[in-house]
């Protein structure tokens, strides 16, 4: 059955206008976004179906594009579509970090950081550049590099820095792991880019490693 010819209560645009999305399913979130159905699947069908495909709402947004591209119902619009709508996401946690309060808290960033990072089938090196009032001027991915490891040149992270007229940088990066302890590289990388950027007179706020469920802060640990 079509979703049209459905009650009008139980259709999930109709649902989320007159009562808001936290009401709708992961499946009927995904078939607003569809729009349509396919071969005689509604919309909500075929959301269910690649969700129990994939395993979760997570592993479907998160797969690779070839492999979300070989779904039957996934075509290049589709797909086009789930992207731009995760990259919204991504910007409306960056929006309140650009214009709203001071990052003085390792909270204040672990939201944004989970929704730039925890995805990310491999390892990437970013850096948050902060101002005088500590708010973002900027966030970059600098370095990218395979599951296990990222190299990172402390050389550039001074430039990057300096073109950013940066006083204080927090740099975050993630394991695809999903494990959140650091290792005795990340220990080692961050001193090196420390001592890199007291020569600037640039502070290292706190470098946090973003896994699976949670960020964990080197300035917490008391590892800066």
């Amino acid at each position: 059955m079509r979703i049209c010819d459905w009650p009008a209560d139980e259709r999930p645009r109709e649902k989320l206008i007159k009562r808001g999305p936290h009401v709708l399913s992961d499946g009927e979130l995904l078939a607003v976004l569809f729009g349509s159905g396919n071969r005689g699947r509604s919309a909500v069908d075929l959301a269910r179906e690649l969700i129990l495909s994939f395993g979760s709402l997570r592993e479907f947004l998160s797969a690779d594009r070839r492999r979300c591209l070989g779904q039957i119902g996934i075509g290049p619009a589709r797909y086009a579509a789930l992207q731009a709508a995760l990259e919204l996401a991504r910007r409306h946690y960056c929006e309140p970090l650009r214009i709203g309060s001071a990052l003085s808290t390792p909270d204040s960033v672990r939201a944004f950081l989970l929704a730039q990072l925890r995805d990310k089938p491999y390892e990437v090196f970013c850096c948050l550049y902060l101002n005088n009032r500590q708010r973002l001027i900027a966030f970059e991915e600098l370095f990218r590099g395979t599951v296990d490891s990222a190299s990172v040149y402390p050389r550039e992270v001074v430039r990057q820095a300096v073109l950013h007229n940066a006083t204080a940088v927090i740099f975050a990066h993630n394991h695809p792991s999903g494990v959140t302890e650091p290792s005795r590289a990340d220990v080692l990388v961050t001193r090196r880019l420390t001592e890199a950027l007291t020569t600037i007179e640039v502070r290292v706020q706190d470098h946090f490693i973003v896994g699976d469920t949670g960020c964990l802060s080197f300035a917490e640990r008391g590892l800066l």
